[in-house]
């Protein structure tokens, strides 16, 4: 099946910036949603933001006008942008290239296509 790899993590100080990117090894020209999660210990999976082919965007609160999501469906990556970033954006970061939504700006799953991880750490 398909397959996703992130790459762009690393450490960085309060107010700094990365740029993730998820790869994928097939076409992502029929995918219409796909989207980055995060994982920090002692907190529950969160969505960071989602994307779909005609252009639809949702972002978690807690990143809303810091992070910017895109695609490039040509190049088959998925990139996450982020700004300004502080300690509690430290988490890892994983590429889903298979979201499931009923109501895109009510409520989305993740599908079964999952990148191995990415980590940030945003130093105080």
């Amino acid at each position: 099946q398909v397959q996703v790899v992130e790459s762009g993590g690393g450490l960085v100080q309060a107010g700094g910036s990365l740029r993730l990117s998820c790869v994928s090894s097939g076409s992502i020209f029929s995918i219409d949603a796909m989207g980055w999660y995060r994982l920090a210990p002692g907190k529950q999976r969160e969505l960071v933001a989602a994307i779909t082919l005609d252009g639809r965007i949702k972002y978690a609160d807690s990143v809303k006008g810091r992070f910017t999501i895109s695609r490039d469906n040509a190049a088959k990556t998925l990139s996450l942008q982020m700004n300004s970033l502080k300690p509690e954006d430290t988490a890892v970061y994983y590429c889903n290239a298979n979201l499931l939504y009923s109501a895109f700006y009510a409520r989305i799953r993740p599908g079964d296509v999952w990148g191995q991880g990415t980590q940030v750490t945003v130093s105080s």
